[in-house]
């Protein structure tokens, strides 16, 4: 890509504080675009008998990201919260400016997550954070943008996952990713009237930092191309999609997982 257009741009990144998240906002950063390092200011206990699996980054690992970068900004927010999504949006306008690319990357995860140990309350955890929050994020943007200004329109990255076309054991965790995905459609078809585009990313085998020696070896076992991905492999395909290279691009799911769940 010649010129991604997202110099300048105010880009908030959620769930940024490590991981793909982290390689999501360094790669924005590197195209020039000011980057709202968003990150969850507690790690909440889990509930007697979860675990969870997507564990909580400290707030200096938000803090020190954001210094990192060339024009950033580390910004709390419990995206669970009622209210949560305007307040972010507001605090980011604060101190960046207004949002012109929202990536929809926080995630809850908890195991065990099987037909047999389902609970409403874990499902309520899963949907909250992986597609209500989006949603409520996207919709709360596109007000902020209702159409026929001078601005540029902004767009929406959401980060799904292969385990949104179904794996075993992740029952709350995959089926909120599909709403992710259903919710990705639907939006860029009310939206594109208005510029605004909705992409997904769907990851598949990622390390970052979770997989032992032998999780590693079975991944690299299952993937078409015999590597697991990077959180980079993710991270540019976001930036592709954000970049005025896709700019006629809405409502698709890519999936970046190297022939894997095809």
């Amino acid at each position: 890509m010649i010129d991604t257009g997202l110099s300048g741009r105010v880009v908030l990144v959620t769930g940024a504080g490590g991981g793909i998240g982290s390689a999501i906002a360094r790669a924005f950063g590197a195209q020039g675009a000011r980057v709202a390092v968003h990150y969850l200011d507690r790690s909440p206990d889990a509930p007697a008998g979860a675990r969870w699996e997507h564990m909580v980054p400290p707030a200096e690992a938000a803090e020190r990201l954001a210094a990192e970068l060339p024009d950033a900004a580390a910004i709390p927010a419990d995206l669970a919260a009622p209210g949560a999504p305007a307040r972010l949006l507001d605090e980011v306008a604060d101190r960046l400016g207004p949002v012109g690319v929202l990536v929809n990357n926080a995630a809850h995860c908890e195991s065990p997550d099987s037909i047999d140990t389902l609970t409403a309350d874990a499902l309520d955890r899963h949907y909250r954070v992986n597609a209500i929050a989006p949603a409520l994020l996207t919709a709360e943007l596109a007000r902020r943008h209702p159409g026929g200004t001078a601005t540029a329109p902004p767009c929406v990255v959401n980060i799904s996952t292969d385990a949104a076309r179904a794996f075993t054991g992740q029952i709350g965790y995959g089926s909120s990713k599909a709403a992710l995905e259903a919710i990705t459609r639907a939006t860029a078809l009310d939206l594109a009237g208005r510029g605004i585009r909705v992409n997904a990313v769907a990851p598949g085998p990622v390390q970052t930092g979770w997989m032992t020696d032998d999780i590693l070896r079975h991944a690299e076992s299952i993937v078409p191309m015999g590597r697991v991905g990077t959180p980079a492999d993710i991270a540019d395909a976001v930036v592709f999609l954000a970049s005025q290279q896709a700019r006629w691009i809405t409502g698709q799911v890519l999936q970046v997982a190297g022939g894997h769940a095809l």
